[in-house]
C-alpha cells in the first residue's frame, strides 16, 4: 500500500490584540488508509482515542483572532501531548527496555497500543517508523507552537497558551479541570483565575485532578520566563450529542467558554484591549 505522510498541524496567526495562543493536539480525523489497515478493530478503534470536535468548539476564539495549532494527524498514529521518548514496546518492535513513562506502560505513550475497544494495531512499528511519524506530524506541531509563543512574547512581553481537550464524563467529577502541572507551567493565581471563570459562565471546576497537564504545557510553559501554559479538558457529554461524535445543545456554550478564558485571562495578566467577550 502506497505510503502517505501524516499532515502537519494547522496553524492559526493570532489576530487579536491579547498575546493568547490555543492548542489543540487530539482532535485530528485525517486517517491514512496504511494506519486504518493495521488497526486491530478498524478505523472506530481508532476513533476511540480522540477529544472529539475540540478543534471546532474552539470557533469562537479564533473568530476573534486568538491563534491557534491544530493538529490534523489522529492521535492514535502519534500523540502530539506526549514527549518523542515515551516510548511502548508493545508498540515499537525493536524499542529496548521497558516502557518509558507511566502513561506509556498505561498503553498511552506517543503511539498508543490500547483504545477504548482494547488493543489497536495488528502489528508494531519499527524505531524508524517512529521517527517518520515524530517528524511529519509531532515535531512540527510542537515547532508552530515554539514559534508562535516566541512571536507573541517579543511583540507582548508575555504569553498564555491554553491547551484544549476533552475527557469523558464521569459521575462526581468537575465539567471542566485545568491544569498547570501543579504550578510549573502557570503561576498558580492563574490557574485559580481560570477556574473563577468557569464557575461564573456556569460550569464546575477543578483544578489539577484528575488531570494535572501532559507534555504540551510541560514543554512550553515557562512562568519565569512570561509563557504561562493550562491544560484545558471539558467534559464532552456537556457539548456532544449522546453518540459522542456530532455537536449536542451544550456545543456552542462550551465555545463561549474558551472565547471567554482566552480574553479573561489576558485581561487578568494586564493586556490592554483585553475585554471578555460578551
Amino acid at each position: 500500500m502506497e505510503r502517505s505522510p501524516l499532515p502537519p498541524p494547522i496553524v492559526h496567526q493570532s489576530r487579536a490584540t491579547v498575546p493568547v495562543l490555543l492548542s489543540v493536539p487530539h482532535s485530528g480525523r485525517e486517517y491514512p488508509q496504511w494506519l486504518i489497515a493495521n488497526a486491530a478493530t478498524g478505523r472506530a478503534g481508532l476513533e476511540s482515542l480522540e477529544d472529539p470536535l475540540v478543534d471546532r468548539v474552539v470557533w469562537r476564539a479564533l473568530a476573534r483572532g486568538i491563534g491557534a495549532v491544530i493538529a490534523r494527524t489522529p492521535r492514535a498514529a502519534i500523540d502530539c501531548n506526549r514527549a518523542a521518548d515515551e516510548t511502548d514496546p508493545l508498540v515499537i518492535s525493536d524499542s529496548v527496555g521497558e516502557a518509558t513513562s507511566a502513561r506509556a506502560r498505561g498503553g498511552l505513550g506517543i503511539v498508543p497500543s490500547r483504545g477504548m475497544k482494547g488493543r489497536l494495531w495488528r502489528r508494531p512499528i519499527d524505531q524508524a517508523e517512529l521517527d517518520l511519524r515524530i517528524a511529519n506530524a509531532h515535531a512540527p506541531f510542537h515547532q508552530a507552537i515554539g514559534d508562535e509563543l516566541e512571536r507573541l512574547v517579543a511583540h507582548h512581553g508575555w504569553a498564555l497558551l491554553i491547551d484544549c481537550h476533552s475527557m469523558p464524563h464521569r459521575n462526581g467529577q468537575a465539567e471542566v479541570v485545568i491544569g498547570d502541572r501543579h504550578g510549573g507551567s502557570a503561576l498558580p493565581w492563574l490557574s485559580q483565575e481560570a477556574a473563577r471563570i468557569v464557575r461564573q459562565n456556569g460550569w464546575s471546576a477543578a483544578l489539577n485532578d484528575p488531570y494535572a497537564g501532559g507534555y504540551v504545557v510541560e514543554r512550553h510553559g515557562r512562568p519565569d520566563r512570561g509563557v504561562h501554559a493550562l491544560q484545558l479538558e471539558i467534559d464532552r457529554s456537556r457539548y456532544l450529542d449522546s453518540d459522542l461524535r456530532k455537536p449536542g445543545p451544550g456545543f456552542d456554550r462550551a465555545a463561549i467558554l474558551i472565547e471567554r478564558l482566552a480574553f479573561g485571562l489576558a485581561e487578568a495578566l494586564g493586556a490592554p484591549n483585553a475585554i471578555a467577550a460578551e
